[in-house]
């Protein structure tokens, strides 16, 4: 039978290797409820080394919540392009409009659910550590440490089925006096001591505590089972008109689910266009790239075509009955639109 775990050493063990040990992060340094709100919504999907340079231009470019609620959204989308899950942005920036039209903001857990873009785990990072909210975040990071000092074997369907197992133990755990510090520990060694693989098991600071060490594999919790994934294989085509000096691209429309309002190089169902005439039309394969989106696995495959005079005039009128999803754009304005992350990255590499 695994021993009770001791709260009290816990708590102790945590904070002090985290106030002596935790990364010097951006926004720690001169911390503000803004700060804080913009690097959650950032971490939502990404991990830190990741958006640590999207945080500070974006802190230099919309400083605060009135300059945020002040931009248009294809500036704000400007500045986050490349993090990806673009529904994030949008709703940090409704959340500004919001925060900016109360006379103050507000301070309960609560009260921020109700705010665009905040679920529980958002709401208890904001309150705790700008009002010091006795309240857990439970993510990730945190099932992993919980499950491992626990050595709990119950096997999840997924991991918001096992934050909801494991808040109420997370609760127990915070330390009133700091739950901002108590909750950035938690964070912090789920990030850099207690990893997926490989935990650093030797120099956790809460070593004591742990049942999983002494089980010798802690690698083995969580149990969560195996995800469900759908694979989609999608070619895309840079379309060069070299009578326009410009790029055709794909626009999806506003109420779309994912890259709402976002460019991408168009598929040729968009333009319709059947993926035997590439072969007619002499395409020439560039490019090829995996990647992930949630539970799609993504194989994408682009091609180069400079479309003739007759494929211009069928790609002119396809885009007339686009309702501005086709659009042809200057290759000088590149730079200035949003493009998808990967398909910013190809066209760089391969199409620059």
């Amino acid at each position: 039978m695994n021993a009770p775990l001791d709260q009290r050493t816990f708590r102790r063990d945590l904070l002090a290797w985290y106030r002596a040990s935790a990364r010097a992060l951006l926004w720690r340094a001169k911390p503000s409820l803004y700060k804080t709100v913009v690097s959650e919504f950032m971490l939502q999907q990404t991990q830190v080394k990741t958006a640590l340079p999207y945080f500070e231009r974006w802190i230099r470019e919309l400083p605060g919540f009135d300059a945020l609620a002040d931009a248009p959204e294809t500036r704000v989308l400007k500045l986050w392009e490349g993090l990806g899950y673009y529904s994030r942005a949008r709703n940090l920036h409704k959340l500004a409009r919001a925060i900016t039209a109360m006379p103050e903001p507000p301070r309960a857990p609560a009260a921020w659910i109700e705010l665009p873009g905040v679920g529980p785990y958002t709401a208890a990072a904001i309150t705790s550590i700008s009002f010091g909210e006795p309240i857990a975040c439970v993510d990730g990071n945190v099932v992993r440490i919980l499950a491992r000092l626990t050595a709990d074997g119950t096997v999840f369907r997924d991991s918001s089925s096992a934050a909801k197992y494991f808040t109420p133990i997370a609760n127990t755990l915070v330390n009133k006096a700091s739950p901002g510090d108590h909750n950035q520990a938690m964070m912090e060694l789920g990030a850099t001591i207690c990893t997926r693989q490989n935990p650093s098991c030797a120099i956790c600071p809460v070593r004591s505590n742990c049942a999983a060490t002494r089980t010798l594999s802690p690698e083995q919790f969580p149990r969560l089972a195996a995800k469900k994934t759908e694979e989609q294989r999608v070619c895309r085509i840079w379309f060069l008109n070299t009578k326009r000096d410009a790029v055709l691209l794909h626009r999806a429309s506003p109420s779309a689910r994912r890259l709402a309002g976002i460019f991408e190089l168009p598929s040729p169902a968009d333009i319709e266009l059947g993926e035997k005439d590439l072969t007619t039309k002499n395409a020439k394969l560039v490019a090829g790239q995996k990647r992930s989106i949630t539970r799609y696995r993504i194989t994408e495959k682009f091609f180069a075509l400079t479309p003739d005079a007759p494929l211009r005039r069928r790609i002119d009128a396809r885009i007339k009955t686009s309702a501005g999803t086709l659009q042809w754009i200057a290759l000088g304005d590149l730079a200035k639109i949003t493009l998808s992350g990967p398909h910013r990255r190809i066209v760089q590499k391969h199409f620059a």
